[in-house]
C-alpha cells in the first residue's frame, strides 16, 4: 500500500468513525455541544484534524514540533468535577481557526511505561479583542460550533481568550467537545490540595 493510499484510508476511516461519534450524544443522552453530523465540512474538518495530530500521541515529536508545556500544574475545573491535563502550546498557532493547526496538545497526568504522557485533547485558542469579558462580538468558531468563553488567561502572560476542545484521543463522557473531562482528575501534591485552573469557561 501506498503512503497516498494509505492516508486516505486513515482518513476516511477517521470520518466514519467521527460521524458515529456526531450521533452518540443524542442517542445516549451525552451533555456538551457536538457539531450537526450532516455538516460535511464539520466532519471533514474533523478527519482533517484527528489525521494530522495523530502523530503526536508521541509525546517527543509534539515538542519537536514546537508545543512547549505550558502552566505547570495539570488544569482542575474551577466550577465542578473534573480536568483537563497539561497543556503544550504552540505560540505559532495561536488564533489558528484551521483544523491541522490546534494551538495546544493537552496530555495526560499519568505517563506510560517510557515516561511519557499520552495525548487527549487537541485545542484551539483565540484572543479576546476588546479584553472584556463582558463582550462577545468576536467569538470565533470552528466545527460550526462557538468557543468558550471569553475567559481570563490560565498562566502568567496568556490574554483574555476564546478556546475550543476536542476530545480526539481520550473519551469524555460529557461530550467530544466539551471543556472539562468529569472523567478525570489531577494528581494532589503531597500535603496541599490541587490547585484549580484560573476562571475558565463552563
Amino acid at each position: 500500500m501506498t503512503v497516498r493510499s494509505l492516508k486516505t484510508l486513515v482518513t476516511c476511516a477517521a470520518a466514519v468513525s467521527l460521524g458515529l461519534v456526531a450521533v452518540a450524544p443524542a442517542a445516549h443522552g451525552v451533555e456538551g455541544p457536538a457539531p450537526d453530523p450532516h455538516d460535511q465540512q464539520a466532519m471533514r474538518d474533523m478527519a482533517t484534524a484527528i489525521a494530522v495530530t495523530a502523530r503526536y500521541a508521541d509525546e517527543r515529536q509534539a515538542l519537536k514540533d514546537g508545543y512547549v508545556p505550558h502552566g505547570q500544574d495539570c488544569m482542575t475545573n474551577p466550577f465542578g468535577v473534573g480536568a483537563m491535563g497539561y497543556h503544550y502550546v504552540k505560540q505559532a498557532n495561536w488564533g489558528s481557526k484551521d483544523p491541522s493547526r490546534p494551538t495546544a496538545l493537552l496530555y495526560s497526568t499519568e505517563k506510560d511505561h517510557n515516561g511519557r504522557r499520552r495525548l487527549q485533547t487537541v485545542e484551539w485558542m483565540s484572543t479576546d479583542r476588546d479584553q472584556d469579558l463582558k463582550t462577545t462580538d468576536d467569538r470565533p468558531s470552528m466545527f460550526g460550533l462557538p468557543f468558550d468563553g471569553p475567559m481570563p488567561g490560565h498562566w502568567a502572560g496568556m490574554p483574555k481568550h476564546y478556546d475550543l476542545h476536542m476530545w480526539a484521543y481520550k473519551e469524555n463522557p460529557a461530550g467530544r467537545f466539551h471543556n472539562w473531562n468529569p472523567a478525570l482528575t489531577c494528581p494532589v501534591k503531597a500535603g496541599a490540595p490541587a490547585k484549580p485552573a484560573h476562571a475558565h469557561g463552563h
